[in-house]
Formats: C-alpha cells, sequence, structure tokens
C-alpha cells in the first residue's frame, strides 16, 4: 500500500436551511493501524442519502445526531487491506457504516458496523438494493401499505433509490403502479425500465388531472416520500380505506423545521376511512434475512431494476448530498471513492 494520507470529510458546523460546503472540511490524516482483532478497510464506494441531512440537525431523530468535529457518518462498501481478524479476511468486500473518509479500521460486531457482501452479490448493491433502500421499500410496502393484486399504488420521489424499488415491488405483487418525479427523463425510466404503469411529471403534469385520469376510482396504496403539496394531491385521490406509507419527506430538506405546507386535506383520511402510517426499516432487524432473499429472488428473475447516479472522487460527497435535494440523481446517489 502506497498512499499515506487518509482524507476525511469533518463536520464543521450544523447547517442552517440548505447544505453548504463550509459546512464540511477534508482533512488529511494518516492512514490508521489496525491493531488486535482489527482490519483495516480501503473504501470504494458511498451511499448518498437523505436522512444523512437529517442526521446533521441537533434534533431528534431515528439515530444519535452527528456530532460536531467528527467524520461525516454515511454507508458504504469496501475492501480489506490488511486484517488481524478472521471474521475480515484480506481481499474481501465488506459493507456498512465507513464514513466519508478514504479509510477505517473495523472490529466486528454492532448493527451499525461492517458485514461481510456474501458471494456472487456486487458489492455496490449493498448500498441500494439489499441496504436501506431496499429494506425500506420491502418492509414500508409489504407491512404497512399491503397491496393487493389489481389495486393501483402511488409512489412519490418515485425515480429516487427508494422510491422506485417500492413501486416496483408492488408491480411484482400484481398492481396497477403511477410513479411522481421530476422531468421527462426520470419519468420515462418509470415506465421504460422499472416497469411502472405511467409517470406523472410534477414540475409539468397537472397532478390533480393526471390523477383522475390515471386512478378514476382512487389510490389503494400512496407510498410518500416528499410531504408538503405532493402528500396532498395523494391524499385527496384515496380510495376507501387506502393505506399512506410515509416513507420520507424530502420537500422539507430535512433542516430540522417543520414545513410550511400541508397536509391541509389530512381529513381525507376520515372520510375514505383511510390510514396513515410512518416507520424505520429499523424496526425489522430480526426479518432482514426475510427481506435479502425476496430482494434476491426478485432481482435475479429481473423484477427489479437499479438505477444509480455516481459521483467522482470522495471530494464530491458533500455535492452528491445536495443533489439528492436537487433533484439531480436518478436512483441510488453514489460516490466513487477509490477504482475497483
Amino acid at each position: 500500500m502506497t498512499e499515506k494520507v487518509n482524507r476525511q470529510w469533518i463536520l464543521r458546523r450544523r447547517p442552517e436551511g440548505a447544505l453548504r460546503d463550509e459546512d464540511f472540511e477534508l482533512r488529511h490524516s494518516p492512514v490508521p493501524d489496525p491493531g488486535p482483532g482489527e482490519a483495516l478497510i480501503r473504501v470504494h464506494w458511498l451511499g448518498i442519502d437523505p436522512t444523512q441531512r437529517g442526521w446533521l440537525n441537533d434534533a431528534d431523530n431515528y439515530i444519535e445526531a452527528m456530532p460536531l468535529d467528527a467524520v461525516m457518518r454515511g454507508s458504504g462498501v469496501g475492501q480489506v487491506v490488511r486484517s488481524d481478524n478472521p471474521a475480515y479476511p484480506e481481499g474481501s468486500w465488506v459493507a456498512g457504516m465507513v464514513g466519508w473518509q478514504d479509510y477505517l479500521v473495523a472490529s466486528e460486531g454492532g448493527l451499525f458496523g461492517l458485514n461481510v457482501v456474501p458471494d456472487g452479490v456486487p458489492p455496490k448493491l449493498m448500498l441500494s438494493l439489499f441496504g436501506p433502500p431496499g429494506l425500506t421499500a420491502y418492509f414500508g410496502m409489504l407491512d404497512v401499505g399491503r397491496p393487493e393484486p389489481g389495486q393501483t399504488v402511488l409512489v412519490s420521489a418515485a425515480a429516487g433509490a427508494t422510491g422506485s424499488l417500492a413501486g416496483q415491488i408492488a408491480k411484482t405483487l400484481g398492481c396497477k403502479v403511477i410513479g411522481i418525479a421530476g422531468g421527462p427523463v426520470k419519468c420515462a425510466w418509470l415506465t421504460e425500465r422499472a416497469g411502472f404503469d405511467a409517470a406523472i411529471d410534477h414540475r409539468a403534469d397537472d397532478i390533480d388531472a393526471r390523477l383522475r385520469e390515471l386512478a378514476p376510482d382512487g389510490v389503494d396504496v400512496f407510498w410518500d416520500g416528499v410531504g408538503g403539496r405532493i402528500l396532498e394531491y395523494g391524499l385527496a385521490h384515496l380510495a376507501r380505506h387506502a393505506r399512506v406509507v410515509l416513507c420520507g419527506a424530502i420537500a422539507t430538506g430535512y433542516q430540522g423545521t417543520d414545513p410550511d405546507q400541508g397536509p391541509r386535506n389530512y381529513m381525507r383520511l376520515a372520510i375514505d376511512r383511510a390510514r396513515m402510517e410512518g416507520f424505520i426499516f429499523l424496526d425489522y432487524v430480526d426479518r432482514f434475512p426475510e427481506a435479502f432473499a425476496a430482494l434476491l429472488d426478485w432481482y435475479r428473475q429481473d423484477k427489479l431494476t437499479i438505477a444509480e447516479t455516481i459521483s467522482g472522487g470522495l471530494e464530491s460527497a458533500p455535492s452528491a448530498l445536495r443533489a439528492v435535494f436537487e433533484g439531480g440523481n436518478l436512483g441510488k446517489q453514489l460516490v466513487e471513492v477509490a477504482a475497483c
């Protein structure tokens, strides 16, 4: 190993509003040495998710807030380059919370530790299909949404990593699936590649009119990852006894404050005898093996298509996270830290 420097993105201050480069600092330190029972990991890929913005707030979240002056938390995959732990053989690929850095030292154990990538699974898929997006889509759609064959499913943020998988799972279960996304490229990908029955461009289409046309009898399952006015549109078109799955609220920017808008029409839930429920995929840790098996089976049958947007170099990590909120990504946003 010739590298002598470990680059690390450090959280300098908590963002106020939208992210800025000045919120982070790229520092250089020596490559760490693994001790007894530890392994040195070379990070190759980072997974970028909207929830990372929420971690930067000094507020309650489903995991503790990011501490200041620490390496930015984030999922990723890497390869073991030196090891004193038989659980991490040299040359093996591992996935988990690696942080925004070139190298890290890992020891065994813990939900947020590192796990060896199973044989036959492309390492990058541990950040999408077999990572938080896939697990969220699986449990949220099957356990919270509970779609039935022939029902109509509406998915917002449908061209994102999680929404695209949620919609494809619903399609696999025999549903009619409508996606809401931003721009003609994303909408075309939904119908031409991901198998959605229809797509609505929230930037150009009359959403109300399109929903009346595409779902004249209402929406049975509404998977919402946006919030705000998109949530209101969905609530306005519910079928009787519909289920609304709250996956995210990217319209808020995850800035730690209540949004300016909606849902003003929440009484549609009462009128339509509908249910709105939120969840976190970590609620289902004991069922992860079930989800992995089902997702792998569907993937091998070509029922699930994965889209990726790749930013080059560790230095691009902050801008990659901003891009998720600016609509710049199709599917999973990744950062390629080191070439394989």
